[in-house]
């Protein structure tokens, strides 16, 4: 299975949503296994016809014999998680950048009561519009998809809180940007895990991980790559080890960067 992941077509959805994948039910697929690796967004995803069961950092998908449709969300997760499907059902999955779904609810609060909410209510009638798209083509899909999203897209002020995160992803000590902004340390972490749904140094952590996968490209060793974001090579190994249960080097002989998004088929 080819999991192509799709960047908004629209210019305003960019700045919320980071793309989507879609899966389509299929008689003849076989099981299928990948391990996706921890990231910052908010992961919404809606399946239909479906038996789930969670275990710890897996998830195990397969056709039900019943009519039904579910909805989940993950906001965090801090190791890889392997996905597994008996077999392929019907599934479409957003990926919200950071703050980015908070502009379609109208109280964000309940997102980040769990790591991972099933049978979550994004929206009274999301699920059936999911339904409804699941029996388009893929270019009709991501047109009724967009246009829906755009219906329910909702004018909120987060200034604030769009530039700590853009201070975040910088080199800038805590108390630094605390200071910037006028308000205490304790006061920084509890907005932000109230608004991303992780605390600050578990975010910083993931940037700094995902910003080195962009940058291996760039990088002739491991040693300048560990130059960007980290304090030494032993810091940047030690963080990889962290997020992905595997060393660097075996990491990138493994992982296609080239991909928009980064599995690992198992």
């Amino acid at each position: 299975m080819n999991l192509d992941f799709y960047k908004p077509k629209d210019k305003i959805l960019k700045k919320y949503i980071e793309g989507y994948y879609f899966i389509s039910k299929d008689k003849n697929s076989q099981s299928i296994q990948y391990l996706t690796f921890p990231n910052n967004f908010c992961i919404l995803t809606t399946n239909e016809d479906l038996d789930v069961e969670v275990k710890e950092n897996e998830v195990i998908i397969k056709s039900s014999p019943t009519k039904n449709i579910m909805t989940c969300v993950v906001s965090r997760y801090t190791k890889p998680m392997k996905i597994h499907y008996k077999e392929l059902i019907n599934e479409v999955t957003i990926y919200f950048k950071p703050l980015g779904i908070s502009y379609f609810l109208e109280d964000s609060k309940s997102i980040f009561s769990e790591s991972t909410i099933l049978d979550f209510t994004f929206m009274p009638d999301f699920n059936a519009k999911m339904i409804e798209i699941f029996g388009f083509t893929r270019e009709r899909q991501i047109e009724e998809l967009e246009n829906y999203l755009l219906s329910k897209l909702q004018v909120k002020d987060f200034s604030l809180m769009e530039k700590i995160l853009s201070d975040i992803e910088t080199d800038a000590k805590i108390e630094e940007i605390a200071l910037k902004h006028q308000i205490s340390r304790q006061y920084l972490n509890k907005i932000f895990t109230k608004h991303i749904g992780k605390p600050l140094s578990e975010y910083r952590k993931i940037h700094r991980f995902r910003n080195s996968i962009i940058k291996q490209k760039e990088s002739r060793n491991f040693s300048e790559l560990s130059q960007h974001d980290f304090y030494d090579q032993s810091h940047f190994i030690r963080n990889f080890k962290e997020l992905t249960d595997r060393n660097p080097q075996l990491f990138f002989k493994n992982i296609d960067t080239e991909k928009e998004n980064i599995w690992l088929f198992v």
